[in-house]
């Protein structure tokens, strides 16, 4: 499902006019976007998370070279699913 077809989708079920929905859509990823920037989670109760987590330094391999590299220390955003969004894709798969 493309950022289109989840605006038509709402519209539909909301009588909203599609262009608001997709203002509304890219509204909600531009905060979640710069509230993970300055380091602060987002919780959104039976959906799930968005967290910033913390990558710790590591060596690693570049097999085509055949030499070690090191990776600094870094941060990436990462989704943690609610139990009840988890519980219900495990009843349909």
């Amino acid at each position: 499902m493309t950022k289109d077809d989840l605006a038509k989708e709402i519209a539909n079920k909301t009588g909203v006019e599609k262009a608001e929905v997709v203002k509304t859509i890219e509204a909600l990823m531009k905060t979640i976007k710069s509230s993970m920037v300055k380091g602060q989670n987002i919780y959104l109760r039976s959906f799930g998370t968005f967290v910033v987590k913390k990558r710790a330094k590591k060596t690693a391999r570049n097999i085509t070279k055949k030499t070690a590299i090191i990776i600094p220390e870094h941060f990436v955003p990462t989704f943690k699913p609610s139990k009840e969004f988890l519980i219900a894709i495990k009843d349909k798969h």
